[in-house]
C-alpha cells in the first residue's frame, strides 16, 4: 500500500489554501474592510497582497513604519551584541594593568562571553516559544543592561566576569530570536535584506568598539555600550508580536491585526493570513510539537546544513578575529589604530553591499562567495605571519595580514547574517525553537573553544593558528556547495513545505 508522508500532506495542504484563496476571497473582502475600518477601499489586484512581484520587487505593503520600527529594535539588539563581541580587543590591555589579570585570567574574561552565550543557546528556542518573541527581548534588554554596567563600576574579576556572563547570555538567545523574529514579519520580498541588518549592525557594534575604545577608558566605554540597550526600552513596547507565534499557541483572531499593523492599513492581508494559519494547522495535524521532533528525517538534512555551518564558521576563527583585532594587528607589525578604524569601514562597505543584493541574487552565491574568502583571507593571514617569522618579505607582510583580517571581516558580515537567515527559513515552527537551541548552543560551544585557546594557538604559532581556520572555512565552503539550497523569493512555508518534502 502507497504511503504518504507528512511532507507531502504539508505541500497539499499548502496547495488546496492557494487554490482556495481566490474562492474565499470575495466573502473575506467585506469583513476585512471593516476591520480596517475603510468601508469605501477598494483592493487593486496588481498592487494588494503581500508578496507581489519577484526577481526583489519590492511592493508598497512590503515596508511600512512599524516594521522599521521592529528592525530598528533588532538592530539596537545586534549592536549591542556587537559591543559585547568587540569589547576585549580594545580594551585587554588596560583590564589586564588596572585588574592586575594575566593573560590566562584575561582568556577567561574573553572566553566567559561564549560560556554565557551557550547558556542561553541552549534555551533560546524553548524560551523564545514559551514567553513569546517580543517579552523575550523585553526581559533580555535588562540582563545586557546589567551586564556592562556591572562591568563599569566592578572592583573585583569576579564581578567583570559576572558582567561578561550576562552578556554572553543576551547574545546566545538574541543570535537566534533576532533573524527568526525579523523573518517571521517580513515578506518574501524584502526578507533576505531585512534579516541581513541585524548582521551588519553586530559589525557596526564590533567596530564601534575598535574605534571608540581606542580613545575613553574601559570603564567608559561600558557604560557607552548601554545605549543600545536604552533606544530599546521605549520601542519595545510598540512592536507587534510574531503573526507565525500566534498562529502556533493558538491566538488566531490577533494575526490579521498585527499584519495590518506591519503592511498597513490598505494591506489585503488576507492572503498571507490564511497561509500562515492552515500551514501551522497543517504542522498540528501531522506532526507533534518536542524536541526530539527535529531528528525525524525529514528534517536532518537541514538540521546537519545549518548546524554544520555554524560550527565550521566558529571553528574558522569568528571569535579569534573579533575579540582580538587589535592584537593580531599589532603582532603582524601593524598600527593598531590604523588597522581598527580601517576594519570599521571594510565591515560597513561590504555589509551594505551583501543587504543590497541577497535578495536578487540568492542565498547561495552570496554564502559561497563569502565562505571562500574567508578561506583565502584566512590563509593570507597565516602567510604573513610565516612570513615576518622567517624575516622575509618584512615591509610586505603586515600589509597581507592587513588585507587577510580586512577580507575575513568583510566575508563573516556577509556569512554570518545568511547562515541566521537560512536557520529561520528552513525550519517549521513546530521544530525551530529547537533546531534554534541546538544549533546556537553548538555554534557558542566551539565559539567558546576558540576564543579561549587562541592566545595559546598564537603563543605556539600565529602560523599555524590561522592556516587552521583556513582548513575550517575550506570544509564550510564544500558544506554549502553540496547542502545548502536557494531559498530567495518564497514565502517561508513555500521553503518549509517544499524543503520537509524532498528531506523524506
Amino acid at each position: 500500500m502507497h504511503t504518504i508522508d507528512a511532507g507531502s500532506i504539508i505541500q497539499l495542504r499548502v496547495f488546496e489554501v492557494k487554490r482556495a484563496m481566490e474562492q474565499q476571497r470575495t466573502e473575506a473582502t467585506e469583513s476585512l474592510l471593516v476591520r480596517q475600518g475603510n468601508n469605501n477601499l477598494v483592493y487593486n489586484e496588481e498592487n494588494s497582497g503581500v508578496g507581489v512581484g519577484d526577481g526583489g520587487s519590492v511592493a508598497v505593503s512590503d515596508v511600512t513604519t512599524i516594521l522599521g520600527l521592529s528592525t530598528f529594535v533588532a538592530a539596537c539588539i545586534a549592536f549591542g551584541s556587537g559591543c559585547a563581541l568587540g569589547y576585549s580587543s580594545p580594551t585587554q590591555f588596560s583590564i589586564m594593568e588596572d585588574l592586575g589579570l594575566s593573560v590566562a585570567e584575561f582568556s577567561f574574561f574573553g572566553s566567559i562571553l561564549s560560556i554565557g552565550s551557550l547558556l542561553g543557546a541552549a534555551i533560546s528556542g524553548k524560551i523564545t516559544d514559551l514567553l513569546g518573541r517580543k517579552l523575550t527581548m523585553r526581559i533580555l534588554n535588562l540582563f545586557y543592561i546589567g551586564g556592562w554596567l556591572a562591568i563599569a563600576f566592578t572592583k573585583t574579576p569576579w564581578l567583570l566576569d559576572l558582567g561578561r556572563i550576562s552578556l554572553g547570555f543576551t547574545i546566545g538567545i538574541f543570535s537566534y530570536l533576532m533573524p527568526i523574529y525579523i523573518s517571521e514579519i517580513t515578506t518574501k520580498n524584502v526578507r533576505g535584506r531585512f534579516t541581513a541588518i541585524p548582521a551588519l549592525t553586530v559589525g557596526w557594534g564590533i567596530s564601534f568598539m575598535y574605534v571608540v575604545g581606542s580613545f575613553v577608558s574601559w570603564r567608559r566605554l561600558a557604560l557607552i555600550a548601554t545605549i543600545p540597550g536604552l533606544l530599546q526600552l521605549l520601542p519595545l513596547f510598540f512592536i507587534p508580536e510574531s503573526p507565525r507565534w500566534l498562529a502556533k499557541v493558538g491566538r488566531d483572531e490577533e494575526i490579521e491585526d498585527v499584519l495590518l499593523c506591519l503592511r498597513g492599513n490598505k494591506a489585503d492581508i488576507f492572503n498571507e493570513a490564511a497561509e500562515i494559519k492552515d500551514f501551522v494547522e497543517s504542522l498540528k495535524s501531522s506532526s507533534k510539537e518536542g524536541m526530539l521532533e527535529i531528528f525525524q528525517k525529514k528534517y536532518v538534512r537541514q538540521l546537519l546544513t545549518v548546524a554544520g555551518m555554524i560550527i565550521l564558521m566558529n571553528l574558522g576563527g569568528v571569535n579569534a578575529f573579533a575579540f582580538y583585532s587589535g592584537v593580531i594587528f599589532v603582532s603582524a607589525g601593524l598600527s593598531r589604530m590604523v588597522g581598527l578604524t580601517t576594519l570599521a569601514a571594510t565591515q560597513t562597505i561590504v555589509g551594505i553591499v551583501g543587504i543590497l543584493l541577497i535578495d536578487k541574487l540568492g542565498r547561495r552565491p552570496l554564502l559561497l562567495v563569502s565562505t571562500a574568502v574567508l578561506c583565502f583571507s584566512s590563509f593570507l593571514t597565516g602567510l604573513s605571519f610565516f612570513l615576518k617569522e622567517l624575516n622575509l618579505w618584512e615591509q610586505g607582510s603586515p600589509v597581507l595580514a592587513l588585507i587577510g583580517l580586512l577580507m575575513y571581516t568583510g566575508s563573516t558580515i556577509v556569512g554570518a547574517g545568511i547562515t541566521s537567515l537560512l536557520l529561520s527559513e528552513l525550519f517549521p515552527i513546530n521544530v525551530k525553537g529547537s533546531a534554534g537551541s541546538i544549533c546556537n548552543f553548538m555554534g557558542s560551544f566551539t565559539g567558546w573553544i576558540v576564543a579561549y585557546y587562541f592566545n595559546f594557538l598564537r603563543e605556539w604559532s600565529s602560523t599555524g593558528a590561522f592556516f587552521i581556520f583556513s582548513a575550517f572555512c575550506c570544509t564550510n565552503f564544500i558544506l554549502s556547495a553540496t547542502m545548502v539550497p536557494e531559498t530567495k523569493g518564497r514565502t517561508l512555508e513555500e521553503i518549509q513545505a517544499s524543503v520537509s518534502h524532498s528531506s523524506v
